[in-house]
């Protein structure tokens, strides 16, 4: 690949403080778990990239994107990416397959309990500096509402 492209992943957290993670199929990655997340598009800041991809993967809607960090991932294809990733909170509708021949399942999961294999960028971001920044407790949000 003689280009460098610039993806976008998003820690969707729920009240409970698991994220959404998804058995990945048909592209690279096939057969591994990933967030919801997709290329990030001319002119789109990363926060709107991580909202339109939750509702286009997932069927849901999530507020208060933030940035958390990035991964750099070359694949043994040759794909080389930078992957921007996001946190953003589960705010309504429920979660569903939208892309089945991109996603065979998304499910509910404990960071600390995560399905295996991982896709690179999120094992590479797991592996990484920015790991510290994911803090998936959303109760001071909610008493403070």
């Amino acid at each position: 690949m003689d280009q460098v492209r610039v993806g976008v992943a998003v820690f969707v957290c729920n009240e409970k403080g698991d994220i959404l993670i998804g058995h990945r199929r048909g592209s690279h990655g096939s057969g591994q778990w990933g967030l919801p997340g997709g290329h990030l598009e001319p002119g789109e800041t990363p926060e709107n990239c991580a909202i339109r991809e939750a509702q286009e993967e997932a069927g849901i809607k999530v507020g208060n994107a933030v940035p958390l960090g990035f991964s750099n991932d070359i694949f043994e294809s040759g794909k080389h990416y930078i992957t921007l990733f996001m946190k953003a909170d589960h705010l309504s509708g429920a979660v569903r397959v939208c892309e089945p021949e991109k996603n065979e399942e998304w499910r509910w999961a404990s960071l600390d309990n995560l399905p295996r294999p991982l896709f690179l960028p999120l094992e590479n971001f797991l592996a990484g500096p920015f790991r510290g920044n994911i803090d998936t407790d959303r109760r001071d949000k909610k008493s403070a509402a």
